[in-house]
């Protein structure tokens, strides 16, 4: 059975969205001026900027007169309240799991606030497992949290999961980087932006979080693809009894020596963004037959698991925070 690995912010659930939301409440509530919304949303950085540091800029720009702890519990107790997952996500996930494949949700950040994200959505439901850093000890783009999200999803460790499994993320050096260090297919949410690393490169790049799903669904429906990606069924997908077909559409690479990502066919692609199909490639020769699917033992959701330090290497990717420590937002 295959697996389908997914990031949470601004893949799964459209964390920026909210982040805005919170931020015109909060310039309301304290009659600040409107026009300053966009100047929160950069300092935010999507969120991989301490909320320390966004929270005490803004206190001490407005000279508002409360301490930044208490910014801090409004933050938290306001952003999540704006976070819905879309109607379309939810379809794509259900589509998934009706072609048999095991979803779970990998993500960096604080357990607190990230759980609350995942049950407040309706999420915990739709998935069969779920891994956070922070009670994990372990961060993307280290192989090992990819490996605890396999177990709590119900793979062996011992199997070959990795042959069957895609990760699906917004984020190159967590999402992508961390799916190409442990050995997975991936499909990069790239929202209108160009790829930006030289050193590694997704499977497959989508502007949408629905469309990255049915590529891969597509792509096991029809293992002896050849030159390009069948279009997308609006039929349910079948399992793959065979190859996982690697797209062979790419974008117009960006500089001399930028890499050449595969893109969805025909996905609709933002205006400002360069990124433009070009003449296929050949087919990758990495298209190995699947593995034998392994046996799925019980998923335990959160099951504690056993105490792994932090290899230096994690440090690399970062991550967003919702307090001083390493919480997400």
């Amino acid at each position: 059975m295959p697996l389908l690995l997914l990031d949470l912010d601004n893949t799964l659930l459209p964390r920026d969205a909210a982040f805005r939301a919170w931020a015109e409440g909060f310039l309301a509530e304290n009659g600040l001026p409107a026009g300053d919304l966009d100047w929160l949303v950069m300092l935010d950085g999507s969120g991989y900027v301490p909320r320390s540091t966004v929270l005490g800029a803004a206190k001490r720009r407005y000279g508002i007169d409360r301490s930044v702890d208490s910014l801090l519990a409004h933050y938290r107790s306001g952003i999540n309240s704006h976070i819905q997952c879309p109607d379309s996500h939810v379809a794509a996930l259900r589509e998934a799991r009706e072609a048999g494949w095991t979803l779970g949700i990998v993500s960096n950040g604080g357990t607190l606030p990230q759980l609350e994200k995942i049950r407040l959505t309706g999420l915990a439901s739709l998935v069969d497992g779920w891994v956070i850093s922070e009670e994990a000890r372990c961060l993307k783009p280290d192989p090992l949290i990819f490996e605890v999200a396999a177990r709590r999803c119900g793979f062996r460790p011992a199997g070959d999961w990795k042959a069957q499994t895609w990760m699906v993320g917004d984020y190159g050096p967590a999402d992508i980087a961390g799916a190409e260090a442990t050995g997975l297919r991936s499909a990069w949410l790239h929202h209108g932006r160009p790829w930006a690393e030289r050193a590694y490169r997704p499977t497959v790049s989508a502007p949408s979080l629905p469309e990255a799903v049915r590529v891969i669904l597509t792509a096991g429906e029809h293992p002896l693809a050849g030159r390009g990606f069948a279009a997308a069924t609006t039929t349910r997908p079948q399992r793959s009894r065979g190859q996982l077909a690697i797209p062979a559409s790419r974008l117009t690479p960006h500089g001399p020596s930028a890499p050449n990502i595969p893109s969805v066919p025909n996905a609709p692609v933002a205006s400002k963004s360069p990124l433009i199909p070009v003449t296929p490639l050949a087919p990758a020769a990495s298209g190995a037959p699947l593995a034998q699917p392994v046996l799925r033992t019980k998923s335990v959701p959160l099951m504690p698991i056993e105490s792994a330090p932090v290899p230096a290497s994690a440090t690399v990717a970062q991550v967003r925070w919702s307090d001083t420590a390493t919480a997400a937002s």
